[in-house]
């Protein structure tokens, strides 16, 4: 079933519109899914006239009525003028205008998922936006009080994060076992979200080499390791902990592309978000996960420094599209 995805640019003071045009000007991509562009349509031709592409655009009235083919564009005009190549409380209030417009679409049924271009958490933080990350935004315009997290996906390995945007240092006092629990919960049913029947899933340790039987730390013995436990109990086919520096290793690919885990769940931030970027930077994507709508976007940032250079790499977005075509196409299978 073909699924009705809305787009966004991104912050436009960064690269969002350029790729973003890359992406939209290829046909095969137009033909994916029914789209519907919600952006001030002058960023859109700024985002052209960079990456020296066109996209045809057609005005409908009823975004109900949206067919795969072509692009739709839904007006939400800038309200003032955006400062190009930096962070900017306009930037951040123009992301934020156009994301709440595609949040209201989908909670409305007629867009079944989202993608959007890289944002800037400081734009956003300097448009008011008085959350850690877009993630917990989103939760809050959405109306949604269960549990939620950030996926991070690459070539088809998942992972997510019991901590996140939080200090370093108060990480073990955050990591208990409901959260532990939660965490493989989420990726499982968002692994099945983007059809794979039977997720496997692994799980890091805190401590380095898992803590060595307890000489510099012991959270892999009270707490990681009883959660996994429980969490089979609860029937969450998951194995671990394992030591962050080496599960990565167990999840690269064989030469026939298959691999031995589906998915990571990471105890903080960096655990993950080192080894995926170090793995393929230009090709990863993000996930809010746990949300009620699918959304999905580049895990690069907004590329202030090469903007409108016509040098930004697509990849990531791309395969955050495809990624939101799928769960979009799921999502709307199965509503």
């Amino acid at each position: 079933m073909t699924p009705r995805l809305a787009l966004v640019l991104g912050d436009p003071a960064g690269i969002g519109p350029e790729i973003m045009a890359k992406l939209l000007a290829e046909p095969a991509n137009r033909d994916k899914a029914a789209l519907l562009l919600v952006a001030d349509p002058e960023e859109l031709a700024e985002g052209m006239r960079i990456a020296g592409v066109e996209v045809p655009l057609a005005r409908v009235n009823d975004p109900a009525a949206l067919a795969p083919g072509h692009v739709a564009l839904h007006e939400v005009r800038r309200r003032a003028a955006i400062p190009r190549g930096r962070p900017s409380a306009e930037g951040g209030a123009h992301a934020m205008d156009t994301l709440r417009e595609c949040l209201a679409l989908a909670q409305a049924g007629i867009v079944d998922s989202i993608c959007f271009a890289p944002l800037n958490k400081s734009a956003l933080h300097m448009a008011g936006m008085g959350h850690p990350d877009e993630l917990h935004w989103f939760a809050e315009v959405l109306g949604h009080k269960g549990p939620h997290s950030e996926f991070n996906v690459l070539d088809g390995l998942w992972t997510c994060r019991v901590t996140s945007h939080v200090a370093l240092r108060e990480v073990a006092g955050l990591v208990t076992p409901e959260k532990v629990i939660g965490a493989v919960a989420l990726i499982r049913d968002a692994l099945i979200q983007a059809g794979v029947a039977e997720p496997r899933i692994a799980v890091c340790g805190l401590n380095p080499h898992n803590g060595d039987n307890g000489a510099f730390g012991r959270e892999e013995i009270e707490v990681i390791g009883p959660a996994l436990e429980e969490a089979r109990r609860r029937g969450l086919s998951c194995e671990g902990p394992y030591p962050a520096d080496t599960i990565f290793l167990r999840a690269q690919p064989r030469s026939d592309g298959t691999r031995d885990v589906d998915a990571i769940v990471t105890m903080y931030h960096d655990q993950g978000q080192i080894a995926m970027k170090l793995m393929g930077f230009w090709r990863g994507v993000t996930v809010a996960g746990g949300l009620p709508v699918p959304i999905a976007t580049c895990a690069h940032g907004t590329g202030f420094d090469i903007r409108g250079k016509g040098a930004a790499r697509v990849g990531a977005l791309q395969a955050a599209f495809d990624l939101a075509c799928a769960m979009g196409a799921r999502r709307r299978r199965t509503a």
